[in-house]
């Protein structure tokens, strides 16, 4: 993918684009994979990079959902046991099966909890991931050597997924190139152009240099997570809000509070969220909660009562009390849930999609998980081709493969998350030798990927590259605070930057990265 070729696509496109995807999040880029995969001309535009909100910040979780089995959602569960199947098969290198455990502590926990797993099991079918078991307090603790042995009965073994969010973003955003897909990063859309009163494509702003395009389309999809209605109101000022945004905060800390490969499940803390404990990259990631904000915000905050939750709950669980001083990150993420008038906390609002279908022919999407981030594409673009008069095609992302798909990789290979694209990367090494150094002792990134991710995925700035194409804002804030002049300079050399780019640059990115910091 190359940000310059994109947009020179846009200035030469002589005919209406079929789709105008609005939001480059799993949503967005489901919906705009979809779209092109069936050969419709797609066009998706993101005011930021992609993933920069939620969908870079989740529990990295392809999951059915077992909060939802509590709730009696049986059909979201069933859908999104389905589609994690379907992740598992389409993109194995940044896919894979994680063994949860939950713990009991209550005489009836472990006979309750096995029941549960069961259905969970049964719902699976044969996209499942391995059969639930209950455990001896003795197997517990061989598979979780560091949780709290006191008043341990047993536990409750079970299979679900686990993958890099961002990584499949950008995964994402390639396929739909390598389809035909347009796509452009830091291209905000400020308004809707109108034919008739019926929408007919968009006004953006190239946010790196003024410029703006008024692009017709016969039909656009406003697939903006928790800006949806921002959209929403530019075709209709007086439209009520569908999103309220709930916050989930996660904490990093290091693989000693979690040294074997089994993720723990709490199926039921205080404000009624499950919690997890997940070995994710060497690291041991803990979430979530389920606040309720006012506004959203590209960049949210971690509140102190968020972080002191999840602290607190962790300490109940593990041998070792984590402390302030053991986050090596923390970050929130919104999630866009879709609004209910019935009162109920947004830890109990349905995490269903809803698609919405304004007079004016304006497509919405919200509200969904990631896991589902398929077949949410699918249902958009079966209602959005329908709305555009376009020829009826069938969805062929159910067997498509993502870009860098690779059946078994070495997990234990630093670049194992390329997949296919490992080739390209040591192929650079090869070249250039010194492209091969590790640029952070405690964060096995090398030069090389910071070149790749400059020529091929459409790393923008700093931050694309320490946050979304590399993880190590989340998984070392302050070892990615230590790396940043080496990466900015090595993308300005990709990118034809001077040094004063540079320094803003790692200025910027140093702002920026100390809001992950607990002071």
């Amino acid at each position: 993918m190359d940000r310059d070729i994109m947009i020179n696509t846009i200035t030469e496109h002589d005919t209406v684009w079929d789709v105008i995807v609005i939001g480059g999040g799993a949503t967005g880029l489901g919906t705009a994979l979809e779209s092109a995969s069936r050969g419709y001309t797609t066009l998706l535009l993101e005011q930021a990079d992609f993933a920069k909100g939620t969908s870079s910040r989740s529990t990295k979780l392809a999951h059915g959902g077992v909060r939802y089995l509590q709730q009696g959602d049986v059909s979201l569960v069933v859908e999104a046991l389905h589609e994690r199947g379907l992740m598992m098969k389409n993109a194995p290198h940044l896919v894979r099966n994680q063994a949860f455990v939950i713990p009991t502590y209550d005489w009836w926990g472990g006979p309750f909890y096995t029941v549960g797993m069961k259905v969970y099991d049964v719902l699976a079918g044969k996209l499942g991931l391995g059969p639930s078991k209950s455990l001896t307090k003795e197997e517990t603790l061989e598979l979780l050597p560091t949780v709290e042995p006191e008043g341990l009965r047993g536990g409750v073994i079970y299979y679900d997924g686990q993958f890099d969010d961002a990584r499949l973003a950008i995964n994402l955003a390639q396929t739909c190139a390598d389809a035909g897909g347009t796509l452009v990063n830091y291209m905000k859309v400020k308004g809707l152009l109108k034919s008739s009163d019926m929408v007919s494509g968009v006004i953006a702003e190239d946010m790196e240099t003024g410029k703006e395009y008024q692009i017709q389309s016969r039909v656009v999809v406003n697939a903006t997570g928790v800006f949806v209605d921002g959209v929403i109101k530019m075709d209709n000022p007086k439209a009520k809000d569908i999103v309220r945004p709930s916050q989930g905060v996660h904490i990093v800390l290091d693989k000693d509070f979690l040294p074997g490969d089994s993720a723990i499940m709490v199926p039921k803390t205080e404000d009624g969220r499950v919690l997890f404990v997940v070995p994710w990259n060497n690291k041991a990631i803990v979430g979530t909660t389920d606040t309720p904000v006012e506004s959203p915000s590209l960049e949210p905050k971690a509140l102190e009562e968020e972080v002191d939750f999840i602290l607190e709950h962790a300490a109940k669980y593990l041998t070792k009390d984590p402390t302030r001083e053991d986050v090596q990150s923390v970050f929130a993420g919104l999630r866009p849930l879709v609004s209910t008038d019935d009162g109920k906390s947004t830890a109990q609002i349905s995490r269903s999609h809803s698609l919405i279908v304004s007079i004016s022919g304006l497509v919405t999407i919200t509200g969904g998980k990631w896991t589902t981030y398929r077949k949410m594409g699918e249902d958009t673009i079966d209602k959005a081709s329908l709305i555009a008069g376009l020829e009826e095609r069938q969805t062929k992302t159910k067997d498509l493969r993502i870009h860098g798909w690779l059946k078994n990789v070495n997990k234990e290979d630093p670049l194992f998350f390329y997949g296919s694209d490992i080739i390209a990367i040591r192929k650079l090494i090869n070249k250039e030798p010194a492209l091969g150094e590790q640029i952070h002792k405690d964060l096995p990134v090398v030069k090389a990927q910071v070149v790749w991710a400059a020529q091929h995925e459409m790393a923008r700035t700093v931050e694309d590259f320490l946050s979304r194409r590399t993880r190590s804002l989340l998984l070392n804030a302050r070892a990615s605070m230590e790396m940043a002049p080496e990466v900015a300079k090595l993308m300005a050399r990709e990118l034809g930057k001077d040094k004063q780019w540079e320094d803003q640059q790692v200025e910027a990115y140093t702002k920026l990265a100390e809001g992950y910091i607990l002071k």
